[in-house]
């Protein structure tokens, strides 16, 4: 008789502590043993594979896994991070397999009673590969695929494409080279979720072993009739969607990894991926360099859209700038003795701004804001404050929506609560429109106004004569008048944007362009007013480090070096002229606004917030993070501007499509973005 000699099959265990949204999910404990030990009971159970590898990274984080696999006895293989098809035809390499095995560690509710009938399916039938999975019938978490080492020594080969090594085996189902099949549940199971991504898949597996245990040889037929009978168990991850780890890029699972660690997400409202494209917005940056920046998978992106809030008008890392603060970096930071750049960089601010003889330095916008308020109200005597604008976070500004009427909602942003901000600062803080001067001279003669904060342009310059009638007025009134100039502080010309109006505040503040990405804010003013600090308390330990200020006066020495005011001021004409033909061209209702360089669009629709999303969309497979506005930096170049104008053009033609019947819905991958805030006319 002729000897039948069985394939030598080698299950490969997929496993990292590097998980994205749930680290080191793989050694967490599940009735006081690691998950990936439990996994590797349940698989070890199979009458058919030869031998259990693990496949993981040569990342040193992975060390404990390692150590722990290698005490239980198993063979393990360590390779690139990110190359995964790399790491499992390796492991088959080493392995000597005939035949894989592909399970991932997040796994541990596998059935080695399943994983023997896929192996069946594989062995009775002349496929290169087969799996329980495509289609899914089986819950999620049971996901096998069995393959011949040929076939993945072919994929190895000639698979393209990051997506292709991330993930190994769509080359095998999905290039049409490889005899596929498939094993399929009588009934359709593939709504359960059993797999662990995240904290709330952990704690449903791990009750589920709680219910079992001290056994682990319970079978998945056995889970899906505790699912019947007690249903509260598998509630909390219901609404997470299958296989979405692979459809995810990684910045979007470190978003989803963030909202349960950081409250709100993040630190600033502008970034959050809702504000853009809610779900596919890749999120977070490993590197930025002139206007193109890359997301944590490598994917690089021209960036057309408001380029780090617009504190790089030089672009990403201009080596000056960079050189400038590495320097300091090697001299110290900080100190118990001050930094002397403080004093360069306030005597340049002056030396710019000639109305002007002191200056105290902060390190964000919201704090300049405040710091600005504090010293008027002091030098005033006054506690109440007229703004028109955006002035940052703190209590004073969000007084204005104490109370009945939320003033800011119509102002600016809707649905910014007071929550937390003191009763007794009620009826502190008076909006007034921009141009609306009668709305201004109401206020001052209705309350005892002694300070007036506003930005000198937001959306639209001043009208008959708005900025001077209000300095007459302040005047006349011996108000304090400030101009928040964090956002237009030298986009328009060298210094704050109301040198070109001619007209001088009390005080203005400066922020986002003064150090080119580095943190450092400016509050500049008249000696009888700045003095005014003497009188109260202003001091934080942070204000006094070395980067801001060093940052700072090489940021202003390369922009009057390139004179970069004028260079973005034209690329932002440019920029909102095209927009404005290429509507036309499409017959689209297109309106423009901002400073040249914060320029944006709208369209005259109800659906614009949709369309806006549509743009961020398409615009992103197309390499541009893009939305409706643009932050001109000097990188803004015409080829750059040219390739973001070619790209956008077949979008507006779908916006057309879409005007004229067309469903945007059917367009949209995901869901329509975040309303920001309002331009003020």
């Amino acid at each position: 008789m002729t000897q039948v000699i069985q394939p030598r099959i080698v299950a490969i265990v997929q496993a990292r502590m590097g998980s994205t949204r749930l680290p080191n999910k793989v050694m967490r404990l599940i009735q006081g043993t690691p998950m990936i030990e439990v996994l590797l009971k349940r698989l070890s159970a199979s009458k058919y594979i030869t031998q259990i590898w693990l496949a993981t990274s040569d990342n040193a984080i992975n060390q404990p896994l390692v150590d722990h696999v290698k005490q239980l006895g198993y063979s393990i293989y360590q390779g690139d991070e990110n190359d995964v098809l790399d790491r499992f035809y390796q492991t088959g390499v080493e392995a000597k397999a005939d035949v894989i095995l592909r399970i991932t560690g997040d796994c541990p509710l596998i059935d080695a009673a399943l994983v023997d009938q896929v192996i069946e399916k594989y062995l009775d039938s002349d496929a290169d590969y087969v799996s329980n999975c495509i289609p899914a019938s089986f819950p999620d978490g049971l996901d096998t695929e069995v393959f011949s080492f040929k076939a993945l020594q072919k994929a190895w080969n000639e698979a393209e494409g990051q997506f292709n090594h991330e993930h190994v085996t769509p080359f095998l189902r999905d290039s049409g080279l490889f005899k596929v099949n498939n094993v399929i549940s009588d009934i359709d199971y593939s709504g359960e979720r059993w797999t662990v991504d995240e904290q709330t898949d952990f704690d449903v597996v791990e009750q589920v072993f709680k219910h079992f245990h001290p056994r682990l040889d319970f079978s998945w037929t056995d889970v899906l009739e505790l699912r019947h009978t007690q249903p509260q168990i598998f509630a909390a991850n219901q609404h997470l969607i299958r296989n979405e780890g692979a459809m995810m890029s990684t910045g979007q699972k470190l978003w989803k990894r963030a909202k349960n660690v950081i409250a709100g997400g993040n630190m600033l409202l502008s970034k959050r991926p809702e504000m853009f494209l809610p779900e596919q917005w890749p999120a977070y940056f490993s590197r930025a360099e002139g206007c193109t920046v890359w997301d944590l998978d490598g994917v690089a992106y021209t960036d057309m859209t408001i380029m780090g809030v617009g504190t790089n008008t030089l672009g990403y890392g201009d080596p000056e700038v960079d050189e400038a603060v590495r320097q300091t970096i090697a001299a110290g930071n900080m100190s118990t003795f001050n930094c002397p750049e403080e004093v360069y960089l306030a005597e340049k601010l002056v030396e710019l701004h000639p109305w002007a003889d002191m200056v105290r330095f902060a390190r964000s916008g919201g704090e300049a804001n405040a710091l600005a308020i504090r010293i008027a109200r002091a030098a005033s005597g006054k506690s109440k404050v007229a703004i028109c604008g955006y002035h940052g976070w703190h209590d004073w500004y969000l007084a204005a929506n104490l109370g009945d009427e939320k003033n800011l909602a119509g102002h600016l942003l809707p649905g910014l609560e007071p929550n937390g901000v003191p009763e007794n600062l009620r009826g502190t803080v008076y909006p007034f429109n921009y141009n609306r001067f009668d709305e201004l001279e109401a206020l001052v003669n209705q309350h005892d106004i002694g300070v007036i904060k506003m930005e000198v342009s937001r959306n639209h310059g001043p009208e008959d004569g708005f900025l001077q009638k209000v300095r007459d007025l302040a005047t006349a009134k011996s108000i304090v008048l400030i101009f928040d100039e964090c956002t237009s502080g030298f986009r328009q010309t060298f210094g704050g944007l109301h040198k070109m109006y001619g007209v001088e505040p009390d005080m203005a503040m400066f922020g986002k362009a003064l150090g080119n990405g580095y943190a450092i804010t400016a509050t500049i003013g008249r000696r009888e007013i700045m003095e005014a600090a003497q009188t109260t308390f202003i001091s934080s330990t942070f204000w006094t480090e070395r980067i801001g200020p060093s940052a700072a006066l090489k940021t202003l020495e390369v922009m009057e070096k390139t004179q970069s005011w004028n260079t973005i001021t034209e690329t932002g004409r440019q920029i909102t002229e095209r927009w404005k033909k290429l509507g036309a061209k499409h017959g689209l209702n297109v309106s423009t606004s901002g400073l040249p360089a914060l320029t944006s669009f709208s369209l005259n629709s109800e659906n614009m917030l949709a369309y806006k999303t549509l743009i961020t969309q398409e615009m992103l497979a197309k390499g541009y993070l893009a939305s409706n506005a643009v932050y001109v930096c000097t990188k803004h170049t015409n080829d750059v501007v040219d390739g973001y104008f070619e790209a956008l053009d077949p979008i507006f033609a779908l916006i057309r499509e879409c005007e004229d019947g067309r469903d945007i819905q059917s367009l949209l991958k995901g869901p329509v973005c975040h309303a920001g805030f309002k331009r003020l006319n």
